[in-house]
């Protein structure tokens, strides 16, 4: 496929970029990589093939802390100055939000390929990416506005920090890898995906910054966008297994490969990496897919490295860790000294004298009044006792049973869980909505889910479309009585159906279905349950209401909902 733009490259990096040094080419279609490329960003060369200093560059526009922008973005701190543009934070005093601002003079040499790269990362719409929010020129002046994430933290600050677990480089190189797919599909590199490119949100979600807009500020181009692109994938997740970077040279603050001794793969570099990642690693980075114990096929596109990943056994989150609860402790009341101060280890408990009995006349005379209340409440009570079972012999205990017994026969069976085989996004209402992620639905891990958009107006999606559906396959035809739902968002109506349809890819509409059963809640959990069994194979969970939320992670605010678990039983 033919690049739309060249490649993008993550410029916003606090600890600052320095010049890099390289041929300049022009960006063609895939082929086989004929040199490594690889991004040191802070302290280590590159051999992109990236310009610096271009002939008639200017200099960074002389701007400060406070100024304005089209009277709505202020500046507030520059992070990056270079080869003639400059990066800052900046607030958009409009919409009371942060954003990030790259900045060039109107003259530079690569003004214009910076808009061009500008408004083709913005049309591509993918939340997985920081997106563009604007592209100006004016006043002799080029800018850019992207998103700005506070609460997401650099894979460069988690690479400082140790080595991440296997199911943390699992969604690292699977996420990364689907939205870099995503991006090529549509014509878009990032030929700098280093450490500081990729952010990961407090959901856990990774978002990859710089799509098309930075590889225009530095001049950056390849003859093979798709294999620099996969191999900067794989330089990640070795990074993640190891905490060392896969090349002889220090970058990012990790410490390189020993000078001399070739691409070791993961599991030689350090003990107890999972074998599957290691091999996933070798078969990214340029090495001809060899590694230990297997001579599997180079990864050269984003989607090689996808289809590797699904066939791949999912990694599993680890098990929590159980904490001991703490020793029983007895309290002072249950050891009789409720009311007491605490007393000296050793000491004597002192025994409380009792009280006198009642010696006297009147205390004679109330026990004796007593006692006969006592026995008459006893000769009451044996009476009535006898009284009933005497009732119970003329009614007959024998037929009773026997009615007991029969209807304990009748009774339903409870419905027993259906295992799902299969499922995917249904499009009768249009577009999809989260394809990728339609296995997290059913998946027994509530902490993975599949989302829909969001949408300005609700709680019902028309007109926008009549609903979203996953369809489920059920391996075979199978009795269908009652389905749970695990939501994301509560709110003020989640309303859902059951139809069961001939495939999985049913043609519509939904009403001619045979609808199984419906329901609405305000809560993160619904039960829908079927008057009647209802026997299908193929299940179309439909959703025509959907609650507002505020901003999760990088989907924003509006009408959305997210399902994070479905069960079925018959």
């Amino acid at each position: 496929m033919a690049e739309r733009s060249t490649a993008a490259v993550d410029v916003a990096d606090n600890s600052g970029d320095k010049p890099l040094t390289a041929q300049a080419e022009q960006s063609t279609a895939d082929g086989v990589a004929q040199t490594r490329e690889r991004d040191t960003a802070d302290d280590g060369a590159t051999e992109t093939n990236e310009t610096t200093s271009p002939p008639g560059a200017t200099t960074p526009p002389e701007l400060h802390s406070g100024h304005k922008l089209a009277r709505r973005y202020r500046l507030e701190e520059c992070v990056t100055r270079l080869d003639g543009f400059s990066s800052w934070r900046a607030v958009d005093e409009k919409l009371r939000r942060a954003v990030g601002v790259h900045l060039l003079p109107a003259d530079h040499p690569r003004a214009r390929s910076v808009l061009a790269a500008a408004r083709s990362a913005a049309l591509l719409g993918d939340p997985r990416f920081v997106q563009v929010l604007d592209a100006v020129e004016e006043n002799d002046l080029v800018y850019v506005v992207h998103e700005w994430l506070p609460d997401a933290t650099e894979l460069t600050a988690l690479f400082a920090a140790g080595p991440l677990e296997a199911h943390d480089a699992y969604q690292l190189v699977s996420q990364v890898s689907q939205a870099m797919a995503a991006a090529h599909r549509e014509g878009l590199a990032h030929l700098r995906l280093a450490p500081s490119a990729v952010l990961r949100t407090s959901s856990g979600q990774y978002r990859i910054r710089g799509l098309a807009v930075n590889a225009a500020l530095r001049g950056i181009s390849t003859e093979t966008p798709q294999r620099a692109d996969t191999e900067a994938i794989g330089a990640l997740l070795y990074a993640s297994l190891t905490q060392r970077w896969p090349y002889d040279s220090d970058a990012y603050g990790l410490s390189g490969l020993p000078k001399g001794v070739g691409l070791l793969p993961p599991d030689q570099v350090r003990a107890g990496v999972h074998r599957g990642l290691s091999e996933l690693a070798m078969r990214a980075l340029v090495n001809d897919g060899a590694t230990a114990s297997r001579q599997e096929p180079a990864c050269t596109t984003p989607d090689d490295l996808v289809k590797a990943v699904a066939e791949m056994p999912r990694i599993r989150p680890p098990e929590p860790a159980f904490t001991a609860p703490p020793e029983y402790q007895r309290t002072t009341y249950q050891q009789g000294n409720y009311g007491r101060g605490s007393q000296a280890p050793g000491a004597t408990q002192p025994v409380p004298t009792p009280p006198p009995p009642l010696q006297s006349r009147t205390g004679r005379a109330l026990k004796w009044a007593v006692s006969a209340l006592l026995i008459a409440a006893l000769g009451l009570g044996s009476w009535q006792l006898a009284d009933a079972l005497m009732d119970q012999n003329k009614n007959g205990d024998s037929g009773t049973s026997k009615t007991t017994d029969g209807d304990d026969k009748k009774q339903p069976k409870p419905p027993k869980p259906i295992a799902i085989e299969d499922a995917q996004e249904s499009l009768l209402g249009g577009k999809a909505q989260d394809p990728e992620n339609v296995s997290k639905t059913y998946d027994g891990d509530t902490s993975t889910l599949w989302r829909t958009k969001s949408y300005v107006a609700g709680p019902r999606l028309a007109p926008y479309r009549p609903g979203v559906g996953i369809v489920y396959d059920l391996g075979s035809a199978k009795n269908v009585t009652v389905a749970s739902l695990a939501l994301k968002y509560p709110g003020s109506s989640t309303k859902a159906a059951l139809y069961a349809t001939d495939s999985m890819s049913p043609s519509g509409p939904v009403s001619s279905m045979k609808k199984i059963g419906d329901g609405t809640t305000s809560d993160t959990s619904l039960n829908i349950k079927a008057n009647k069994p209802v026997k299908t194979q193929y299940v179309l969970l439909w959703m025509t209401h959907v609650p507002e939320s505020g901003t999760d992670g990088y989907y924003g605010a509006g009408f959305k909902q997210g399902i994070t678990d479905v069960k079925f039983k018959g």
